[in-house]
């Protein structure tokens, strides 16, 4: 496993994932940490887990309730490395993002590694994530596209980004109601 061969998105959940353990005083970093990690970052594979069947509060609080599970050093060395259960999820989706004819590992594959993990993959499905439904998102997702640079996932959402989804925003109700109405707007500038 290759570091230099991750997106920066993996790269930074990582490192994320490392100060989330050493502030909760773990002894490693498990896979339970970088999934904290990852539904906590906008869009990516929070929104794809999302459209595969999650249920985002809960994914949250039953992932909590995982981390706390963990066991606590007494006395913190400073010193955290990754867990054996980590490093077998990263070579998983390594070895599927070859296959996949990927030049780096994106996050997306180490969710789908996940499954794996026993801890990870309760947290998952309790949540309502099936591995089949989140392959068929993912896949749509790259549209057939490989990950050929490492900053390929801030590119996949830029719509997301740079738009609002006006649809989803009349579906919550936080549309404003003067949207779609000019002739009336036209009408009260006119008086």
């Amino acid at each position: 496993m290759r570091f230099d061969k991750m997106t920066s998105r993996l790269q930074q959940a990582l490192s994320d994932a490392q100060s989330l353990a050493l502030g909760k005083d773990h002894a490693a970093v498990e896979t339970v940490h970088l999934l904290a990690v990852l539904i906590e970052q906008k869009g990516g594979v929070a929104a794809m887990l999302a459209r595969a069947g999650a249920r985002p509060a809960e994914l949250a609080q039953r992932n909590a309730q995982a981390l706390d599970r963990l066991a606590t050093l007494k006395t913190p060395t400073g010193e955290i490395g990754l867990a054996p259960g980590l490093v077998k999820v990263l070579n998983l989706a390594d070895r599927q993002a070859q296959q996949a004819g990927d030049a780096y590992l994106a996050t997306e594959q180490v969710v789908l590694a996940m499954f794996a993990d026993p801890a990870a993959a309760e947290v998952l499905r309790q949540a309502g994530v099936n591995q089949q439904a989140l392959e068929q998102v993912i896949k749509m997702a790259r549209d057939g596209e490989t990950v050929s640079d490492p900053n390929a996932e801030e590119r996949r959402e830029a719509l997301d980004k740079y738009t609002v989804d006006l649809t989803a925003r009349a579906e919550k109700g936080k549309l404003d109601p003067v949207i779609g109405r000019d002739d009336e707007i036209r009408r009260t500038i006119q008086v």
